[in-house]
């Protein structure tokens, strides 16, 4: 049974969350301590966190980088602010996935269950046996513990960000257009902002750049993404 961790301050739709989430047999927790929800969090242990932007105290925006000093599980917004620059923020802030107020339960259902396939179940057990490591050029990307090493130093990554990098190392030098990464990122990619795929690949690149790896992805204009293989030691691509 997935553990699933809602912060939501508004108590009728922390409500209508939990009740509709035990209905399909996930175990709903509400957070209580809005002071300290790193707290719950560690309590918790979550699966998943469904988390809102409007909070007492501190927005979400700053709870996502908290939760992420300590855990890599799926985070989905759960906000009423509709612009593009919120879900950007939300992505760059550790996010997963962006859903807007009002929402169709059955739309927050799908996302839930897609992202928890994806982290956990049938797809993640395919990656996994495609290969739990992947070596490129010294650069070792360890699939199940979401974690990316090069000459002696290590960063943590998010499940999306272990996938996108997986599928630019399996196709290294060439290029991976932007609807196969969508596809492999998220199951239904009409509820995806173009936005939220930049953002993605952003992220890596600055994650790789703590490695010590600089301009390694390359965008191709109108195409997609190439992971380029010829960098020296020092991390420079020649």
């Amino acid at each position: 049974m997935y553990r699933i961790m809602i912060v939501e301050d508004d108590d009728k739709i922390a409500s209508m969350l939990q009740s509709s989430l035990e209905k399909y047999n996930y175990l709903a927790t509400r957070a209580t301590n809005f002071k300290a929800l790193k707290d719950d969090l560690i309590s918790i242990q979550p699966d998943l966190i469904l988390l809102d932007i409007h909070l007492p105290a501190y927005d979400g925006f700053y709870w996502c980088r908290q939760f992420r000093t300590v855990t890599n599980a799926p985070i989905i917004f759960v906000s009423a602010r509709a612009g593009e620059m919120d879900q950007v923020m939300a992505i760059e802030n550790g996010g997963d996935d962006y859903i807007t107020k009002p929402f169709h339960l059955d739309i927050l259902l799908a996302k839930v269950k897609s992202v928890l396939r994806r982290t956990y179940g049938e797809y993640a057990a395919v990656s996994a046996n495609n290969g739990e490591e992947l070596n490129l050029n010294g650069l070792l990307l360890h699939r199940t513990k979401n974690t990316l090493e090069w000459q002696s130093k290590r960063v943590d990554l998010t499940k999306n960000e272990s996938l996108l990098l997986g599928c630019l190392m399996e196709k290294a030098d060439t290029i991976v257009s932007r609807d196969t990464l969508l596809e492999a990122l998220w199951d239904d990619v009409d509820f995806v902002d173009d936005n939220t795929l930049t953002v993605n690949v952003t992220r890596v690149r600055k994650k790789m750049e703590e490695l010590g790896l600089h301009k390694v992805i390359e965008t191709v204009r109108g195409q997609g993404y190439r992971l380029l293989t010829n960098w020296n030691e020092d991390g420079v691509v020649e």
